[in-house]
């Protein structure tokens, strides 16, 4: 059993967002580059597409559970069968990118017969690519340890572990509930069910934050205390560089995230259109970035149309998606930065970047938010899906100058206390090692042993 000073042998797998920009994406690229700068031989290996970051991208150059293939294999059962080099041709990286970027809106009835399919692993339609993946981990890399990015692909962890019985398996925790609300009965109770049998089998769960941990705990029927928790932690080489704020007028307030009701454009839009009112035309500009996808553009199209309609097209800018070095500019120009989620966010990356540069962010007071702001001190809560209460909070701070500088130097003094990326490597390390430690003693892993299975 590896030593608690040795480097590890580390299989990370990370789900590829079609394309997109994703949270979960920059999550797993900047953990597994951080554990690769202290040593450990972590590999980032991309399932159905490849991945997408904004910064510095580590992951591995093969793609498994290749999308096209996981697709014609639910819809055409003996497509397993077909010959090995169509089937790679289908999984090249490049292919792969261009059909996710063509992509339209999965059916929500598609989307639940494939999710069954993925979470009864050995028992649903991928089994070759379950197959192929065992294979090359257990022949060509001999991990001491596979984490999966989410609980969505609790389905791999039986043949897993039959193919490497020495490692230990960690499944992280970040947004499961959000994509299982959008499926159709029954399958997501289906779905559900079997996430809830085979978790089970993991020996380590990570989730970002306490109220992951609690949120997901609930809905796999285990005890909170048998999941870790390791922070998010974001890479802050180029943030924290302002000299100071933008000048007082006009307001300046921001939203980036990915273009989608989820994530409460249209409560910014709102906000934007009663700021304007109170404090006068051309006295408040909003700026609005990320990635607008297809099933989303007409919903961008209705709040653009809106802002045009209430003469607010001039003082509105639209930067589409952009770099990290656009993301760091588009921050620093800004007095606030809202992100008035609809749904309760596991996560909360662009809150924590924009707190880095010293910008408040006003936040809703759910999800992941108000456990951030605790440790941080770095915005101020509202009340959930109220844009009146955003407008109301962000006309505070537009009126209080030395607010808005506490708040930042809190936020860049919390976010470098408690989410910096090298604390979120430090303590999923720990959760590694003490996994590692309870294998190694014959005692199952927090999972296991907090839902009475052994």
């Amino acid at each position: 059993m590896n030593g608690t000073d040795q480097p590890l042998r580390i299989a990370y797998l990370a789900a590829g967002a079609g394309g997109m920009l994703c949270g979960s994406c920059i999550h797993d690229n900047t953990l597994v580059r951080e554990l690769q700068h202290r040593g450990h031989n972590a590999l980032l290996l991309p399932i159905y597409t490849p991945l997408r970051t904004d910064e510095e991208n580590v992951s591995y150059g093969r793609v498994f559970y290749g999308a096209v293939n996981i697709y014609l294999e639910q819809k055409l059962p003996l497509w397993s069968r077909a010959p090995a080099a169509i089937r790679r041709l289908l999984d090249n990286p490049a292919l792969l990118a261009r059909v996710a970027r063509s992509a339209s809106a999965t059916d929500a009835r598609e989307l639940g017969e494939l999710a069954l399919s993925m979470v009864r692993g050995e028992e649903g339609r991928q089994l070759a690519e379950l197959q192929s993946l065992s294979r090359w981990l257990a022949g060509e890399f001999r991990p001491d340890v596979v984490h999966l990015t989410n609980s969505m692909l609790v389905g791999m962890v039986h043949r897993l572990r039959e193919a490497l019985p020495e490692a230990l398996v960690v499944c992280g925790l970040q947004g499961e509930d959000i994509f299982l609300q959008d499926l159709d009965e029954p399958h997501k109770s289906l779905v559900v069910e079997e996430m809830r049998k085979r978790v089970r089998e993991v020996d380590v769960l990570v989730a970002p934050n306490d109220y992951y941990a609690e949120t997901m705990a609930e809905l796999l029927e285990l005890p909170a205390a048998g999941i870790d928790v390791a922070r998010l932690g974001i890479e802050l080489e180029g943030h924290g560089g302002r000299d100071a704020e933008p000048p007082d007028s006009p307001l300046i307030i921001g939203y980036l995230a990915r273009m989608c009701p989820e994530k409460g454009f249209h409560l910014a839009v709102e906000a934007f259109k009663a700021l304007s009112e109170r404090l006068g035309p051309g006295q408040v500009r909003l700026r609005a970035a990320g990635y607008l996808g297809g099933r989303d553009r007409k919903y961008f199209e209705e709040q653009r149309q809106r802002i045009t309609d209430w003469g607010l097209e001039p003082h509105f800018d639209w930067l589409g998606e952009v770099t990290r070095e656009q993301k760091i500019e588009l921050l620093c120009s800004l007095h606030a930065l809202l992100l008035p989620t609809v749904y309760r966010e596991a996560k909360g990356l662009p809150a924590l970047e924009a707190m880095a540069n010293g910008v408040p962010a006003v936040l809703p007071d759910h999800g992941a938010f108000p456990e951030m702001l605790e440790r941080t001190g770095g915005g101020t809560l509202v009340p959930a899906g109220d844009p009146s209460a955003l407008a109301d909070a962000v006309e505070q701070l537009a009126g209080d100058a030395e607010r808005r500088r506490h708040l930042g130097r809190s936020g860049i003094a919390g976010v470098r206390r408690h989410y910096a990326a090298g604390l979120m490597a430090a303590e999923t390390l720990a959760s590694y090692r003490r996994g590692l430690a309870s294998r190694g003693s014959g005692v199952a892993g927090p999972a296991l042993a907090s839902a009475g299975h052994g």
